[in-house]
């Protein structure tokens, strides 16, 4: 399977259970958590679904991109974001364990480096 295509499917996969968890939240975990939980919850499902959709995006433009060793990495820094920012958030939400949060953060910092190297990746070749 090609980087391009397993991003597609990471991509349609992640979005597909961000989507479940923002379910999830809202009809099994709305009775339970705080209102602050929730709205930690929903952030995270947020973030989750954007950065799904990020994925399929990266394995559409890797395939047409003049860099397209770039747009992969970006897929790999979207993916970890994803792993680290929303997944810190819905073990705040669950937990209350606030210190979790400390590694927020570096998953946001990936997001952001993923989505300027997938600028970076359709940046034209110098004549």
């Amino acid at each position: 399977m090609s980087a391009s295509v397993r991003f597609i499917f990471f991509g349609s996969i992640s979005a597909c259970l961000a989507v479940v968890l923002g379910a999830f939240g809202k009809h099994a975990l709305m009775p339970i958590l705080s209102q602050a939980a929730m709205e930690t919850w929903r952030t995270g499902a947020y973030y989750h679904l954007v950065h799904g959709i990020g994925l399929v995006l990266v394995g559409l433009v890797a395939e047409r991109t003049p860099h397209p060793q770039r747009a992969i990495r970006a897929g790999w820094l979207l993916l970890a974001g994803t792993a680290i920012f929303s997944g810190s958030l819905y073990a705040i939400a669950l937990t209350g364990m606030r210190i979790l949060g400390a590694v927020t953060p570096v998953g946001g910092f990936c997001f952001l480096t993923g989505w300027l190297l997938l600028a970076w990746s359709v940046k034209p070749l110098r004549a």
